[in-house]
């Protein structure tokens, strides 16, 4: 499976890398692998987001942050000039035995999803 932590909902970062994922959702279930993304936003968030950019995978509320600190994606930022807690995009590709096979820290979204997916492949 594909965990990929994004910072907010409706932001266009998290909504583009949203994008990149659902559109090519149908080649990853065809490598056999399911697609979720967490932020700390709610569920109702979520459903929303999920409604308006036809996300065909789950997003996952996480506000009390325990996948979070156990995944080590909770960072100090810089928002405009001001140092904030927040998620570091971040995606990891976990086996069916549940092992971490890679990850990706301080994504860059340009390109993020292709590269998940070729790695994917690549473990068939």
């Amino acid at each position: 499976m594909v965990l990929y932590f994004y910072p907010k909902d409706n932001t266009p970062g998290c909504t583009a890398e949203g994008q990149q994922f659902r559109d090519l959702h149908q080649q990853f279930m065809l490598s056999g692998c399911a697609i979720y993304g967490i932020s700390r936003d709610s569920s109702k968030s979520h459903e929303n987001f999920k409604a308006k950019m036809s996300f065909p995978f789950d997003l996952l509320s996480d506000s009390d942050e325990v996948a979070c600190k156990l995944f080590d994606v909770i960072k100090m930022k810089n928002m405009y000039g001001k140092k904030v807690r927040g998620i570091e995009r971040s995606t990891f590709v976990i086996d069916r035995n549940g092992l971490i096979r890679r990850e990706w820290r301080g994504v860059k979204v340009p390109g993020h999803a292709p590269e998940v997916l070729e790695f994917v492949k690549s473990l068939d």
